[in-house]
């Protein structure tokens, strides 16, 4: 449907597709009020999501502290698997309104995703506060009822005929495979280095205010350096950290909480891309009619990521005696394979030479 022009967007660049027959406003009342609305939709989701480094070492020192790490993990795989999935709960107030913030912007796209997809960085840093402080004087299930009371599109698997559709989807999943082994692990972690409870708690919080930062910075950037190139840069910076930073402080200089928060900080700003980048990458393989069916698809396909991300590094710690090395440098892996896809992928859609803006 045709979207009428804001008139106060007359003065903004009207921009047309590739194909020449749709006009963005790229700003105005009613463009940022959808990128306003679109916020709104993802504190919910997006930051009970970025709260699972909280739930997973509450409920494991706690409710479920006679299961195994694997055991645990499936329950907060098997969450994310059905918010990603698209359809279930939370999943409706995430891929509909990132394809709806798409059909307002095209050159700004980057900036706009981004601005909505600091939601879930703020909500990453208001949840786990509440259950740090709510959780001890009122029991956890009071807790997340707070949490409760504050707080489909179609799909088209045909689509992965399209090479470079598929070859942007894989990107996308490897990326969210990866980012959320940090997210969930890093307080456990933390408590692991035998830091008090109510510092490892708040590391995360740390991890999310990054996150707040790292989700609309880069995206202002990659409007203007290509948004496949900062993908990029930002899978091989997280990998970087993961394998230097983080797991410096776990073999070389244990019990540096100087070092986990830098980390938490740095990964949670260079690793707020994986949320607000990835589905713009996906509209630049695909027609503006087709997004939101393209973000339900891809993120339908993610979701198996997400199911088995969690559990596989809780195996991996628990084979390792309970130590994080190995779940570490199985997040780094992950980071740098989805680098090269991302560089494949690039080279798919747009070629190979260094200076291409894509």
């Amino acid at each position: 449907m045709e979207q009428e022009i804001d008139p106060q967007a007359r003065d903004s660049p009207k921009i047309t597709s590739e194909s020449d027959h749709d006009q963005y406003p790229e700003g105005g009342l009613k463009a940022w009020s959808v990128v306003l609305g679109a916020w709104c939709a993802m504190i919910p989701s997006m930051g009970l999501l970025n709260s699972l480094g909280t739930l997973q070492p509450w409920t494991s020192t706690h409710q479920l502290k006679d299961y195994s790490e694997s055991s645990i993990g499936w329950i907060y795989g098997a969450y994310t698997f059905f918010l990603v999935l698209g359809g279930v709960s939370a999943s409706t107030l995430f891929a509909p309104p990132l394809a709806a913030v798409g059909h307002w912007f095209n050159v700004r796209r980057g900036w706009a995703t981004g601005v909505a997809c600091t939601a879930g960085g703020v909500g990453g840093c208001i949840f786990p506060l509440i259950i740090l402080f709510a959780a001890p004087r009122i029991g956890f299930a009071w807790a997340i009822r707070i949490i409760a009371l504050k707080a489909g599109p179609s799909l088209d698997f045909r689509a992965l005929r399209d090479i470079k559709y598929a070859s942007a989807t894989l990107s996308v999943f490897l990326v969210e495979f990866a980012v959320f082994i940090p997210i969930t692990y890093i307080t456990s972690y933390t408590l692991h280095a035998g830091f008090d409870e109510q510092m490892s708690y708040a590391v995360l919080v740390f991890l999310n205010l990054g996150a707040v930062f790292g989700r609309f910075l880069p995206g202002l950037v990659a409007d203007r350096l290509g948004r496949f190139n900062v993908m990029i840069m930002s899978s091989f910076i997280c990998s970087l950290f993961t394998l230097t930073l983080w797991l410096s402080a776990d073999l070389v200089e244990p019990h540096s909480l100087g070092m986990v928060i830098s980390y938490a900080v740095l990964f949670g700003f260079w690793s707020g891309t994986a949320i607000s980048l990835a589905p713009v990458c996906i509209s630049q393989v695909c027609e503006i009619q087709d997004y939101g069916k393209r973000v339900g698809t891809t993120w339908t396909i993610v979701s198996v990521g997400t199911l088995i991300a969690i559990p596989i590094a809780g195996a991996i710690q628990q084979h390792n005696n309970g130590e994080y090395y190995g779940l570490i440098i199985f997040g780094g892996v992950l980071y740098i394979s989805s680098t090269i896809a991302f560089i494949v992928s690039r080279g798919i859609c747009k070629g190979w030479a260094l200076k291409i803006k894509f």
